[in-house]
């Protein structure tokens, strides 16, 4: 069976054929997520056992962890073609429709980002997932009749950065959920190992960890910082690549020893330097550092929240005090410390459960 191309059109069909090798074909050869995997491993098995096609399968977590790989792994396990789509790709329940009408029997339809999908289409989709049928609506208004149409068993498997925007009814629909975690340093150093050994590179211990440790706990960030490496390697004439080589390639593209790179800084930076640590609301930092408010949010944010250097508060992001000692700064003495986590201390009150407030702009 032909694997289908994920690679955006225009990269170079060297490029294409890098990162097809480099995604694991079965369960034995993906690293990392072990629970997840023993689980899968599990109901997809049972499924071989009985003879059926598998239990719909929901993958969440944030990108790059794995979640396409692990449908394509799916669909090899069974032994079935593999249908690829999207949530944006489907706004109407014709959309859906018509993918769901052309399946064959057992075949895995992987949706990404399922929980963009239309409302008309998830709820033709509840059906099609329980009762391997969807109506169609033929006419409009009074005359309008729907014609019921059987579909052949399939496995859905459904893909999302966040899981809290889908429906109870469609989650529930799933027979097996995993969520997939960041990766451990070793764990991306295994990933590494087994990228430079499909890519022919002769990379020492240490710089397989100078790399793991600027990955950001994501093994497409590895892979794709390890290809650039490579690349500087080649230019300079080095044949193994140690950890000098590995940071002097990386520092060229900017990527430092925490993983952070130019937008991540330019963030933190704005913040100590043009607002005294914050608070500052998202809207003024965006302008502050030339970029879309939703490109701050969705990109630099998330990372930078979860190493400790920035917080969110109900009167705007603030940079913690890791975020200073990185940087360079002195933290100024006193008002970090009480100020802003009496800020914190708020935010609970307000938000409560773990949810901040607005905050102001």
């Amino acid at each position: 069976m032909a694997e289908p191309s994920l690679v955006a059109a225009g990269e170079e069909p060297e490029e294409r054929a890098i990162e097809a090798a480099l995604r694991p074909k079965n369960l034995d050869d993906f690293v990392g997520q072990h629970r997840v995997r023993k689980q899968l491993s599990l109901v997809l098995q049972a499924s071989r056992m009985r003879g059926r096609t598998a239990d719909h399968v929901l993958f969440s977590g944030p990108p790059g962890l794995g979640k396409t790989t692990l449908a394509m792994i799916v669909a090899a396990e069974m032994n079935a073609p593999l249908r690829l789509s999207s949530g944006p790709a489907i706004q109407h329940a014709g959309d859906l429709a018509a993918i769901l009408s052309s399946l064959s029997e057992g075949e895995v339809l992987f949706l990404d980002e399922i929980h963009r999908m239309s409302r008309p289409a998830e709820e033709m989709l509840y059906m099609a997932m329980e009762d391997f049928r969807v109506d169609i609506v033929v006419g409009k208004g009074a005359g309008a009749t729907a014609i019921p149409l059987e579909l052949p068993p399939f496995t859905l498997v459904g893909a999302t950065t966040r899981a809290g925007l889908l429906p109870g009814p469609l989650r529930d629909r799933f027979g097996f959920t995993g969520h997939l975690e960041f990766y451990s340093v070793p764990e991306l150093e295994l990933v590494l190992r087994r990228s430079a050994g499909l890519l022919d590179l002769k990379v020492n211990s240490a710089g397989f960890a100078e790399i793991a440790g600027r990955s950001r706990g994501t093994p497409r960030i590895a892979n794709r910082l390890l290809r650039r490496v490579r690349d500087w390697a080649l230019v300079h004439g080095i044949e193994q690549i140690d950890s000098r080589a590995a940071s002097a390639a990386l520092d060229m593209y900017e990527v430092d020893k925490k993983g952070l790179d130019r937008l991540d800084r330019a963030v933190l930076e704005a913040l100590i330097t043009k607002f005294g640590g914050g608070p500052v609301g998202l809207s003024t930092l965006a302008i502050a550092v030339g970029e879309e408010t939703e490109t701050v949010e969705t990109v630099a944010e998330p990372f930078l929240v979860r190493e400790g250097l920035l917080g969110r508060t109900p009167r705007g992001r603030i940079a913690m005090a890791p975020a200073w000692t990185h940087l360079g700064y002195a933290i100024p003495s006193g008002v970090f410390a009480q100020e802003q986590l009496d800020l914190f201390d708020s935010g609970e009150e307000a938000a409560g459960a773990g949810e901040w407030a607005p905050e102001g702009q």
